[in-house]
């Protein structure tokens, strides 16, 4: 996705606590985790900071699709869907360091590039 619409980009400033990442494994069995080190990167990548992953990591290293959730200060929840790709070097890895807390390992990068959006049942992408 090019951009994300402006509902969604200022949805995505008023959101509100952590985020919930769902993958789901090779058999199709889902896993879901709440992430409060993520960032909306360019136009339309979320990237969440891999700081305690493991069947998360599992999947996304099997080529997992992946969902992020999250709810806005007005009590709205958005769901972005998509590709999921993990980074332990490079750009995206380096560009996550900066932002994620000391405090945290920070051992690598989840980058989702958004293809689908609902808000609530309503598909908005």
């Amino acid at each position: 996705m090019a951009k994300l619409p402006e509902v969604v980009e200022k949805a995505w400033e008023n959101r509100k606590g952590p985020v919930v990442f769902a993958t789901v494994d090779e058999k199709k069995k889902p896993n879901a985790v709440y992430v409060g080190c993520v960032k909306k990167l360019g136009e339309g990548h979320i990237i969440l900071a891999d700081n305690y992953f493991d069947k998360t990591l599992g999947n996304i290293r099997q080529g997992t699709y992946g969902s992020v959730l999250f709810i806005t200060d007005d009590r709205k929840s958005y769901q972005l869907k998509g590709p999921v790709t993990y980074h332990a070097k490079g750009q995206i890895f380096d560009d996550m360091k900066k932002w994620l807390d000391p405090k945290y390992p920070g051992k690598g990068a989840a980058a989702m590039m958004v293809e689908e959006i609902y808000c609530g049942a309503e598909k908005i992408v």
